[in-house]
């Protein structure tokens, strides 16, 4: 059974640093493309970034902040987000793109709010 499970959000200050974690278990981790959404309210949900093997891709918006990783030992990824501004604040979400001989399908997590407030 595929599981992802969000856990790091929380509120932060402007211009400080979080970093959100996404234990993964149920799929083969270590080949499996992997992203961060987030959702702010009143809004769709938007691809935040997205790790491929050792390849990373980033929104426009988090580039040069926003830093995603994996540690395929312990089935994780992890966002760490850096300068952090008002307009971060949103769930965040966490997803796998798992592909089996007979099926490809996303699985989500239940997501980790963020808020950025003084």
């Amino acid at each position: 059974q595929v599981r992802l499970v969000e856990s790091g959000g929380g509120l932060v200050q402007p211009g400080g640093s979080l970093r959100l974690s996404c234990e993964t278990s149920g799929f083969t981790f270590s080949r499996t493309t992997m992203k961060w959404y987030r959702q702010a309210p009143g809004k769709e949900r938007a691809l935040v970034a997205t790790i491929t093997g050792i390849t990373t891709t980033y929104a426009d918006s988090v580039k040069d902040r926003f830093s995603i990783s994996k540690d395929n030992r312990k089935n994780t990824m992890y966002l760490q987000m850096s300068r952090l501004k008002p307009e971060d604040t949103a769930v965040y979400y966490c997803s796998a793109d798992v592909i089996t001989i007979s099926t490809r399908r996303t699985y989500w997590g239940q997501g980790t709010q963020v808020t950025v407030s003084s």
